[in-house]
């Protein structure tokens, strides 16, 4: 039994050293630059390094912010390089900003997310594929600096990356020291475009993304 026990950790931590946790849904940036003001929606494209798979990323958010609390959710297809085709993960995160505010320009916003993708298989946790469970957890610094018709804002987010990997012959926890930045412009009519780029620092084998995208953001009165 030990052997078997002993066998079954080996194959479960090859398996988390072959899917590294290069961000909180396979190919694209932990984005952690505030908390929004209104209902955002946002589009990416994500570029990962070799150590991350390659390919492409495609993913949706949606932002909520209700005064000092936010939350989104992401939708994502990951395209890796290879034979494998593209497969569909989700996430979530919980944004609470303790500093800043409308009149204060710099904002320190404590982040906690989950994402979830089964790399070989549907999306379903049903069945007996390899599942991957990510972790975010940090901070995030973002300074917004005004002007007339284009408020710019870059930020950056340390974190600590954990990720969980099963699949029926064990599972595996990885936790890495994470760091992503990058910087949004928006128009004062709600539209915006940013950019971000994320790394995670682990045994030798940094896995890392770039990322663009456009958003929008409806302003609601009361949020």
């Amino acid at each position: 039994m030990r052997l078997i026990a002993r066998a079954a950790g080996i194959v479960a931590a090859a398996i988390a050293a072959a899917f590294p946790a290069a961000a909180q849904v396979p190919g694209l940036p932990v984005y952690n630059q505030g908390v929004p003001r209104g209902i955002g929606v946002y589009g990416d494209v994500g570029f990962p390094n070799e150590v991350a798979g390659g390919g492409t990323a495609y993913g949706v958010t949606g932002r909520v912010g209700f005064g000092a609390f936010g939350v989104t959710a992401i939708l994502s297809s990951y395209d890796p390089d290879g034979p494998a085709g593209s497969a569909v993960s989700v996430g979530a995160t919980g944004n609470l900003r303790v500093f800043g505010g409308p009149l204060v320009p710099l904002s320190v916003t404590l982040q906690g997310g989950v994402g979830y993708a089964k790399p070989d298989d549907s999306l379903l946790p049903t069945g007996s594929g390899i599942k991957e469970w990510r972790f975010p957890v940090g901070v995030g610094f973002a300074l917004t600096i005004p002007n007339p018709a284009l408020a710019i804002k870059p930020w950056i987010a340390p974190r600590l990356d954990i990720l969980k990997t099963t699949q029926p012959a064990g599972s595996a926890t990885q936790t890495d020291f994470g760091l992503s930045a990058g910087i949004e412009l928006n128009l004062l009519n709600g539209f915006g475009v940013h950019a971000a780029y994320d790394r995670v620092f682990g045994d030798g084998s940094d896995p890392s993304t770039f990322g663009v995208g456009a958003h929008f953001v409806f302003r609601v009165p009361g949020l």
